[in-house]
């Protein structure tokens, strides 16, 4: 089915903002330039987006489906918790590279607890849905052997690494990001060998405070 107008419109609009917040940083785009340069009034633009915020929303969405139409090789034809957990990351990292330009200033405001753009905020829910259904994907289609209560966990915790990983993305100034690939690689197979971990019964204790610890720390946000 075609889109519509309207629809089209919408999407005119985000990639006129992501253009200019690549141009001048997001900070400095308004609404109104942003409506000037997408060719509909600054009214218009508001009954699309209610502020830059929730285009900042609309660009973690649809970042988001990028990141699992690329990760869909990686979670098909191996079983591997290692190589698919890598490949999800990897291609996280792989479809970020066009938005470099204004990553740093989107991370400044998310840092902020009270921003909604920050990645733990309600209006970040549906992305961060997403981006943990990938992860959940990726354990269980795997042939790892993990504690019930792991799993159920597991694809959150690897979101918070996937954000650590992204916080040194932004601030990566190799060539191509290469120390943010190497950092992958070279940690993707820890993480994993760590969580194989779980399986031996003289650690169980200490996985069952951990993950009491993570459901705790939930509950009381």
């Amino acid at each position: 089915m075609a889109p519509t107008k309207g629809e089209l419109t919408r999407q005119r609009i985000v990639d006129v903002a992501l253009d200019l917040f690549a141009e001048q940083g997001y900070d400095a785009t308004t609404m109104r330039a942003i409506a000037q340069r997408a060719g509909v009034s600054t009214g218009n633009a508001y009954q699309y987006f209610a502020g830059k915020d929730h285009l900042v929303q609309a660009f973690y969405e649809r970042s988001q489906l990028e990141h699992g139409d690329a990760a869909e090789a990686a979670l098909v034809g191996s079983r591997d918790l290692t190589e698919r957990v890598h490949g999800v990351l990897t291609a996280r990292i792989d479809t970020m590279q066009p938005y470099r330009a204004f990553a740093a200033s989107f991370f400044r405001t998310a840092a902020d607890p009270a921003s909604p753009l920050s990645p733990f905020s309600d209006q970040s829910a549906p992305a961060r849905a997403m981006s943990q259904a990938l992860y959940a994907e990726a354990v269980s289609g795997s042939s790892a052997k993990l504690p019930e209560a792991l799993r159920d966990e597991l694809p959150g915790l690897l979101w918070l690494y996937q954000m650590g990983v992204v916080l040194y993305w932004v601030h990566d100034r190799s060539p191509g990001s290469r120390s943010t690939y190497l950092l992958v690689d070279r940690t993707v197979p820890m993480v994993v060998r760590l969580v194989g971990l779980a399986r031996y019964r003289v650690l169980r204790s200490l996985l069952d405070d951990v993950l009491s610890l993570v459901r705790d720390l939930r509950s009381s946000r």
